[in-house]
């Protein structure tokens, strides 16, 4: 059970943080994985240590991620899994946010996912099958921070997406989830500080941080044959940490 053997997947974002614990785990199931992200250094040197392939992809743009689909087509004949994970987060309070600010989180969290599942369909519909796979978040959808507005609302927009998304495709074998992480270990979490890092893994239940690899095995879940009647859903992988009434609940 849960084996990818001979799938193919396309995990964008995945040179880094979570895409590359999402596609780590997706490899050690069996897929041949795709890595498409917007740094080509990283993403290179990602699927080199992991043994999968890489193309270079700006999420942002509606062309690239067709050419995307298209060359993973030219070269398997098929394509199974979309880990749709591309994601920015830079912090700016509403008053100070400029709109070009708002307009590049939109357009790379939410307009950059509707652009890869709407790339990605044809080739699923082909074959009456796929699974598709979001990363959003709990802030938004859930939480809230200071200084991610942008943010937050990308991604419970995310979600509004999918579920309309995934009633479109019921009917034909693909299934739309997403995945919503808690404060997990990245090298963009880390960026934040040290105090910022205390501070969530103090808010979290299990007293830590999660880490990619953490989501990477929700998802793969989410992509596995197995899961063939679940769509439209939202698995939260936070540690427990939006359970507490009060900071004393966790003491």
């Amino acid at each position: 059970m849960f084996a990818l053997d001979d799938q193919v997947a396309i995990v964008t974002g995945g040179a880094k943080g979570i895409g590359k614990g999402i596609a780590g785990v997706l490899v050690k199931a069996g897929a041949q994985v795709v890595i498409a992200d917007i740094d080509a250094a990283a993403g290179k040197q990602t699927a080199e240590a992991l043994g999968a392939a890489f193309e270079p992809l700006d999420v942002t743009d509606r062309d690239g991620c067709q050419r995307v689909v298209e060359t993973v087509m030219e070269r398997h004949e098929r394509l199974d899994i979309l880990c749709s994970n591309t994601g920015i987060f830079p912090q700016a309070s509403i008053e100070k946010m400029t709109p070009e600010e708002w307009e590049q989180m939109i357009a790379v969290n939410l307009r950059g996912t509707f652009f890869m599942v709407q790339a990605v369909l044809p080739a699923m519909r082909k074959r009456s099958y796929g699974r598709i796979v979001i990363t959003s978040s709990i802030t938004g959808a859930i939480t809230g921070y200071p200084g991610w507005a942008h943010y937050g609302a990308s991604k419970a927009g995310q979600l509004g997406f999918m579920r309309s998304a995934a009633l479109e495709c019921a009917k034909e074998g693909i299934t739309i989830n997403a995945v919503m992480p808690g404060n997990i270990r990245t090298e963009g979490l880390e960026a934040q500080g040290e105090t910022y890092l205390k501070e969530m893994a103090a808010s979290v239940p299990v007293k830590d941080l999660g880490a990619p690899e953490d989501i990477g095995h929700a998802a793969c879940f989410l992509a596995t044959p197995e899961a063939r009647f679940i769509t439209g859903q939202t698995l939260i992988v936070d540690g427990g940490q939006i359970l507490p009434e009060s900071f004393e609940a966790i003491l």
